[in-house]
């Protein structure tokens, strides 16, 4: 083949390939486009039918918070015997049994969150169990008494998650 043949050649091949790079890539911006509206568009109508459920959850923490709460649990639950041992299993009971009972809600949380609700609950046993372990302390209603005590000098566990979660559902909106 003689050299004006190959330049020939080479100036139908050229623009053809030039037409075709160019195209190519419009139709993948076009494609990536259009994929990243399908999933803005998936997303949002996702959004309607999860918000609703995540703020149920957030509802059913503070609701779950506010019944572990020294203060509440204490004057709703008496003593069944003038144990203390007894009482600190039977409160520890309920706060372990509303615990399960709202266990599910953690898929709606934030892994922040659900820590902080965790660290509440084991904090509000622990506080329990401390005043259970006192000497000084001889049965039910010394126990509940020494617990009321302690919150007028510091706030209950509850009360920080709480704050964390009004704050989290602020920062939705």
């Amino acid at each position: 083949m003689d050299a004006t043949r190959i330049i020939e050649l080479a100036s139908y091949t050229l623009p053809s390939l030039i037409t075709g790079v160019v195209a190519y890539h419009f139709f993948n911006l076009h494609t990536k486009d259009e994929a990243g509206r399908r999933r803005f568009l998936l997303h949002r109508e996702a959004q309607k039918t999860a918000l609703p459920l995540r703020l149920q959850a957030y509802e059913r923490m503070t609701l779950f918070l506010e019944r572990i709460s020294l203060n509440q649990l204490l004057i709703r639950i008496a003593p069944i015997s003038t144990e203390k041992s007894d009482y600190e299993q039977l409160i520890i009971a309920h706060i372990e049994q509303e615990f399960e009972h709202n266990l599910t809600q953690q898929v709606y949380m934030s892994d922040e969150c659900w820590s902080i609700i965790l660290t509440a609950k084991n904090a509000t046993i622990q506080m329990i169990r401390m005043a259970a372990k006192k000497e000084s302390i001889e049965n039910a209603n010394q126990m509940r008494e020494l617990i009321l005590n302690d919150l007028l000098e510091k706030q209950s566990p509850s009360n920080a998650a709480l704050a964390f979660i009004k704050q989290e559902v602020s920062d939705l909106w």
